[in-house]
This record gives structure tokens, C-alpha cells and sequence, in this order.
């Protein structure tokens, strides 16, 4: 049988059956073989892959105190899926909304300057390559012809009240049918059908390109991997004008948790000029490239004493017709091995 979150091996009756029969190494291996998924589930809900992290735990923990009354009418999957939706749903209504820094203030003035912290969010693996990326084919359920997990959709859909973020990502980031994302959310079809109609419209106001940029990311496999390799060498040679040969005029260089951000090709390259392409890096930087949020990326590594590389940043390119329109750099190391990053080089 296909789940509703889409194709998967199947578990057999009879390991489902003693998991919830009380054998616990049973359940705990059965859990566990949904881990990821369900880490990405949950991520797409906060946007943080360390809330993803607990939420994963927390909906093992639930399911293990009501797995004696699994109702049977759906897949082990599927009741998953809807004990961390709901997980999910809990710690949205207890906080508020994720932003992202042009949301908090203007730009920032490219020379030193002040940076304040805010709620940020950060990227996660979703199919990436230490030495190579390559752009995964992206299923027809996916909104839109987009990518459910590139960095400006995560941002749009936190502009979503929980419910339709739920209705969204359940009806067309998984694939439920309505009637099986209303029972998950203890709600009418009719209300999932609306909450759906109302999330799908402002997330066409915040996200989706119209049809000559779709035309464009279709043909963006080759032309994000030059980017990318162009960026790994600019970074290693510490060498801020082949930087800027990548970006676009308006190019935009961003930096979670931080507020500060920098509006220009030119903000940009004189804020790395004086920040980490000073001459006394030359030799001290690394770069390896990864994929984040299926998109682009690369793992930045600074020198120690011991002169062994350490995980500084990971850069998260967003590329459009040709050039690069955004950096994401997110100075948390503890993203590298997400990212399939080695943590010393």
C-alpha cells in the first residue's frame, strides 16, 4: 500500500503488531525508521531544525503512550504523521511567528556594523552531496511546481495561521487526501477545503513565481552549479570581486538569527571586504559544497591554531535567471553534519 505522504517499503503486520503490542525494542525500531521523515515533516512547521529535532521526540512519545489504541483504519505512517501535526500545532499556538531579517528591519550599513538577535531559522539537509549537488527532482504533488523545502518557502508559510500552514503542508507538501487531513485535525472537509483555498492564495501572494520564472528554474540545474563551484572557489581564495560576479545588482545577503542584512551587490561585497575577505584570511578559509533546503550550499571552514579547519557558516545560495539573488549564512556549526558536512577538515 503507498502511504499518504507518498511511496515507501512497506512494514510488515507482524513488526507493526508487536511494537504496539508493548515489545518495546519492536516499537523503538519501528519509530525509527520514520525518523527522518518526520523530522522534515516538523520542519517544515517551524522552520527550525532544532525544534524539528524535539518535536520528533515528542511525537515518539505520544505515540508511545497511545499506541495500545491505534485505531488500525490507517497505516502506522499515516497515524504518525497526524500525532506530529498536531505536535506541531501545539508549540506554533505557544510562540510567535518566525521571521526572517528584511521582516525586522532595513538594511544594514555595509561597514561594521550593529547586529541585533531575533528569532531566526535554519536549513536543514534534504538530499545533498559532500563533494557535489545536484537538484532532486521535485514530485507533482509539490505546490505549485516549487520546491516545499527551498528557504523563501519556509519563510512564506510562516505567514500562515497554524491551522492552514497544517492544511497546506498535509493536503499538498504530503498528499492527504482532505477527508484524512480533516480527521487528523479533528475538522470538517469543509473546513480543510477552505483553510486550504485561503493558504494556497497567500502563499501565491508571498512565494510562487509566475510562469516565465518557473520556465526559468527549470533550466537552473547547470546554471546552480556553476554558481555554486564559483562561490566555493571565491570563498577559498578570499577573493570578493569573483563574489561579486556572481550576484545580481540586487542581490541580498541575509544572516539568522542576526537582523542585519545587506541590499546590494555592492552592501554585499564591501561587508565581506571588511568582514572575512580581509588579506589576513588568505589561506585560513575553506569551502566544501553541500545542498540545503534542495538548494545550493556550502560548509565554510576557518583555520584554528592547530591549523585544522573548523565548520564556521553554511551558505545557502538562491539562484535565479543566471545570477545570485540571495545569501543565507547561517554561523551554526551544528547544521554541518545535517548537511553531510564533515565537522573537522
Amino acid at each position: 500500500m503507498t502511504s499518504p505522504a507518498g511511496p515507501r517499503a512497506a512494514v510488515p503486520d507482524d513488526e507493526v503488531a508487536a511494537a504496539l503490542g508493548g515489545d518495546q525494542r519492536a516499537y523503538a525500531a519501528l519509530v525509527e525508521r520514520h525518523r527522518a521523515e518526520l523530522h522534515l515533516h516538523c520542519y517544515r512547521f517551524t522552520a527550525s531544525t532544532q525544534d524539528a529535532e524535539d518535536l520528533v521526540q515528542e511525537t515518539f512519545l505520544r505515540a508511545g503512550a497511545k499506541r495500545a489504541s491505534f485505531p488500525g483504519r490507517s497505516t502506522f505512517h499515516a497515524w504518525l504523521y497526524g500525532i506530529a501535526t498536531n505536535a506541531c500545532l501545539d508549540v506554533l499556538r505557544r510562540r510567535p511567528r518566525r521571521v526572517t531579517p528584511p521582516e525586522v528591519s532595513g538594511p544594514a550599513d555595509p561597514s561594521p556594523a550593529r547586529r541585533r538577535t531575533s528569532r531566526g531559522w535554519s536549513p536543514t539537509r534534504t538530499g545533498s552531496s559532500r563533494t557535489s549537488w545536484r537538484p532532486e527532482s521535485i514530485p507533482r504533488r509539490c505546490w505549485s511546481g516549487g520546491r516545499p523545502t527551498e528557504l523563501a518557502f519556509l519563510a512564506a508559510i510562516q505567514h500562515l495561521p497554524q491551522r492552514q500552514r497544517a492544511v497546506l503542508i498535509l493536503r499538498d507538501v504530503v498528499g492527504w487526501p482532505a477527508a484524512e487531513t480533516a480527521a487528523a485535525l479533528d475538522v470538517t472537509v469543509a473546513s480543510v477545503n477552505s483553510a486550504l483555498q485561503r493558504a494556497r492564495e497567500t502563499l501565491r501572494r508571498r512565494w510562487v513565481r509566475n510562469d516565465a520564472d518557473r520556465r526559468a528554474i527549470a533550466r537552473l540545474g547547470e546554471v546552480e552549479q556553476a554558481m555554486l563551484a564559483g562561490m566555493v572557489d571565491a570563498w577559498e581564495r578570499t577573493d570578493v570581486d569573483e563574489v561579486a560576479a556572481l550576484l545580481g545588482a540586487r542581490a541580498r545577503l541575509v544572516m539568522p538569527p542576526m537582523t542585519s542584512w545587506y541590499d546590494g551587490r555592492e552592501s554585499i561585497t564591501q561587508f565581506l571586504a571588511s568582514h572575512a575577505f580581509t588579506p589576513g584570511m588568505t589561506g585560513h578559509v575553506r569551502a566544501m559544497a553541500t545542498a540545503a533546503n534542495r538548494q545550493p550550499a556550502l560548509g565554510i571552514y576557518l583555520r584554528d591554531a592547530n591549523a585544522r579547519f573548523r565548520p564556521f557558516a553554511l551558505l545557502v545560495l538562491t539562484v535565479e535567471r543566471e545570477v545570485i539573488t540571495e545569501l543565507a549564512l547561517f554561523h551554526l556549526p551544528r547544521l554541518f553534519p545535517l548537511c553531510g558536512l564533515p565537522v573537522e577538515w
